[in-house]
């Protein structure tokens, strides 16, 4: 039985709608009127967040169409359509915004339109695999949700300070609307208030930037009945817009995402894939059952219900239910305990870990590729500049100098690694690294802290600066004089116990009966 979408093609007549009572035509000459008269009113360019969905499509449309009633001598200022593609994206949804840049763009030339699609990314050290894969941070959850703000957000604030310094302003147009939640209506009603100019609200967060909501009275219906009538200024078709929300469950869009407020894509209907801030992707499993044609998505939905911190395992809640993939240290090394003070706070994902969701990665992306239509047959899950930099953290950052992301890669894809191996400086021959494991066994420690040291040396032989190094060697040391995960939550406690002492005037009991000394 598949899912129904509950966005109609028409407001219901038994609620308010954003066409009356002036009516449907006689609203929207009056809003585009609005819009020409703020175009017409100053120098300053104009960004329009687009992310394919519903909302910025009638924003954008509604500006296009506005825009196009002008004589050519007067569309003067810019209009950047900006779309944030944050690599993990919803294929179906990417491929849609992708194929409305290239009509965009075509069409903006034959109408001599002022319009200028943008695709925003993340840097390549921001990107979700770096993170996850090469970095380790665990998968996103509420009480760590690191995604938004270096997939969504700093590309976006990243062109737009670009355009305000270039032109010491800049206007934002959103597709965001009131009747979104009363969270939404709150932010922007508390945004009028400090408006300087007409329907301009200032961003808190962007200097120099105004906000333009031109449908921020519009309800879900007024939007779908405004795209279902007027037809798309580009010549994409919004019924087949109105097929893909069909597809999936019926909720919002993923907006441009420009500050913490903005709902993020896990709160919504088209976003990443990998999104781990809800509990399932309704949408993404609602297209493979609704279409037969999008079942080669099911891998894609399988990783990421793999990467759920709530199936991971049998922690007494869903925080804790992925801490045997993680180490026990924080990234830096340090050892902090639980409020209960009866486990470590788990840090990074461990290397057995990493490499692999690596292999899950690139399975999955072989898979597609292989079985999948022929529109994917090239799709990339992770990039190649994504895969250099995950390699580089893993070698030359966290000192695993076996080099695996090559050997892996080959193994999952049954192709050559398509990049240089590194200077044979940076790693050990395989043979040298199953030696000195067997030496070490069956401390892994042990085998961490001597390929560390290992690592340290050999770049420091290669590097021109030598300031630092004893302190290099001293936080290796510190990150791996434990006996396992159990000694370093006892060394923590007493740690803390010794210096509650200390503050209470006390004379602090250093080691105890512990195994590993304190001082």
């Amino acid at each position: 039985m598949t899912e129904k979408s509950s966005s109609p093609a028409g407001p219901s007549k038994s609620r308010k709608t954003a066409f009356a009572p002036a009516g449907f035509k006689e609203t929207l000459d009056g809003l585009m009127e609005e819009m020409r008269t703020l175009y017409l009113g100053d120098n300053v360019p104009w960004i329009v967040g687009y992310s394919g969905g519903k909302d910025s499509t009638a924003t954008l449309q509604l500006v296009w169409l506005a825009l196009s009633q002008l004589p050519v001598e007067q569309r003067k200022k810019k209009v950047y359509v900006v779309s944030t593609d944050t690599l993990v994206e919803n294929p179906v949804v990417a491929a849609w915004v992708s194929r409305s840049h290239d009509a965009m763009s075509h069409a903006a030339a034959n109408q001599r339109m002022p319009i200028e699609p943008q695709r925003l990314t993340p840097e390549v050290e921001e990107s979700f695999w770096v993170n996850l894969i090469g970095k380790g941070y665990p998968a996103p959850r509420h009480k760590f949700r690191w995604c938004t703000e270096r997939l969504k957000i700093r590309p976006s604030n990243r062109f737009i300070m670009q355009v305000v310094n270039q032109n010491s302003e800049a206007i934002l147009l959103l597709g965001a609307r009131k009747a979104e939640s009363s969270a939404r209506a709150h932010v922007m009603n508390r945004n009028t208030q400090y408006r300087v100019r007409d329907r301009l609200s200032p961003n808190p967060t962007l200097p120099g930037c105004m906000v333009y909501t031109p449908i921020e009275d519009w309800t879900n219906d007024d939007v779908w009945m405004y795209l279902t009538q007027i037809p798309n200024a580009w010549g994409f078709s919004n019924k087949d817009l109105l097929g893909m929300y069909a597809g999936a469950t019926a909720d919002g869009e993923c907006p441009l995402v420009v500050d913490t407020s903005t709902p993020s894509c896990g709160d919504s209907r088209f976003g990443c894939w990998v999104c781990t801030l809800v509990e399932k992707d309704k949408s993404m499993a609602a297209m493979v059952q609704n279409d037969q044609e999008k079942e080669w998505m099911l891998p894609l939905l399988k990783l990421r219900n793999e990467l759920d911190f709530r199936n991971n395992g049998s922690g007494p809640d869903e925080e804790s239910s992925d801490h045997h993939l993680r180490d026990f240290r924080r990234m830096s090394g340090a050892v902090q305990l639980m409020y209960s003070g009866s486990a470590p706070i788990p840090g990074p994902y461990t290397q057995a870990s990493r490499e692999r969701w690596l292999r899950k990665l690139l399975e999955a992306q072989t898979w597609i590729r292989k079985h999948g239509p022929k529109d994917v047959g090239k799709i990339e899950l992770v990039t190649l500049q994504e895969l250099q930099e995950i390699r580089r953290i893993w070698v030359v950052e966290k000192h695993e100098l076996e080099d695996s992301l090559p050997r892996i890669y080959e193994e999952a894809t049954a192709e050559k690694y398509p990049d240089e191996r590194l200077d044979d400086s940076m790693v050990l021959k395989a043979e040298d690294l199953a030696m000195l494991e067997e030496m070490c066994a069956p401390d892994r420690l042990h085998f961490e802290l001597t390929r560390e040291l290992l690592s340290i040396v050999r770049q420091q032989q290669s590097s021109q600066r030598r300031s630092g190094h004893f302190e290099r060697l001293e936080k290796t040391f510190s990150r791996h004089f434990y006996r396992d995960a159990a000694d370093a939550a006892d060394f923590a406690r007493r740690r803390k116990l010794a210096r509650d002492q200390v503050e209470k005037g006390e004379t602090p009991d250093l080691n105890g009966s512990a195994t590993t000394p304190l001082f």
